[in-house]
């Protein structure tokens, strides 16, 4: 997919990025991004923190019937 890209490419989307965003922004714009995957990685983790124990455990057993013996 992005195969084609050489340095030249590169160069053009950084420069083009600058402009749209300016130089200001572009480091509060980097630190946004930064605690988005933080807290992204940490919501996956914390699933599959929940994913595990629930696939070790045991099913429950079935529960004793009460009131039918069929004693006179």
């Amino acid at each position: 997919m992005l195969g084609g890209l050489t340095g030249w490419h590169l160069l053009a989307l950084v420069i083009i990025i600058l402009l749209l965003f300016g130089a200001a922004k572009l480091p509060a714009l980097a630190k946004s991004v930064g605690q988005s995957a933080r807290v992204f990685k940490g919501e996956m983790k914390a699933m599959k923190e929940e994913d595990a124990p629930a696939s070790t455990t045991n099913p429950p057993a079935a529960p004793a019937e009460s009131g039918t013996d069929n004693k006179p």
